[in-house]
């Protein structure tokens, strides 16, 4: 008999024979199930659990290796800036020392070229003034010897030549 032609003729009724129902063979079905599903899909439900426990320790512990490499960059960032820093001003500190030294040595050439020039004046000025005494005096001398013989008679010549080399053998 075909099912909707029951349902639509008869009416709806419920069929109490067993053996046309099935309900033994699902009686049987549904405590075999009942019975050896759960070690069964208990064994494969606890296996897939551990691995998700497994996966999840396993990403936590990752996690938290990344976060302590992550703090140790941070670490290693800010101690990086700090050299960096430290770097910087120290090459502005040699810098300018250089640059003071340089001017310092600048000043120093400078007044020592400066002193040469005033001692080659000196000596400049000390060489010709000398000449110039030379000069003077050997103009006096000779200006002396032309007009002594016109004032010193031959007694008085004679005198000073004699008192000349005197003085001439003490000095």
């Amino acid at each position: 008999m075909n099912l909707p032609f029951i349902l639509a003729t008869q009416g709806f009724g419920l069929n109490f024979n067993l053996f046309e129902t099935n309900v033994i063979n699902l009686a049987i079905v549904i405590f075999g199930l009942y019975k050896f599903l759960p070690s069964f899909l208990g064994g494969i439900l606890e296996r897939r659990r551990a691995a998700i426990l497994a996966d999840l320790e396993d990403a936590e512990q990752r996690l938290l290796e990344a976060n302590n490499a992550l703090n140790e960059a941070k670490k290693q960032l800010v101690e990086a800036e700090q050299k960096a820093t430290q770097i910087r001003s120290d090459c502005k500190a040699r810098a300018e020392a250089i640059r003071l030294e340089s001017e310092k040595r600048t000043v120093e050439e400078m007044a020592r070229i400066k002193e040469g020039a005033v001692s080659d004046l000196n000596a400049e000025t000390s060489r010709v003034s000398g000449q110039l005494r030379k000069e003077a005096a050997r103009l006096a001398i000779e200006k002396a010897l032309s007009s002594l013989p016109s004032k010193l008679d031959k007694k008085a010549q004679a005198k000073l030549l004699t008192n000349s080399i005197k003085n001439m053998e003490v000095a």
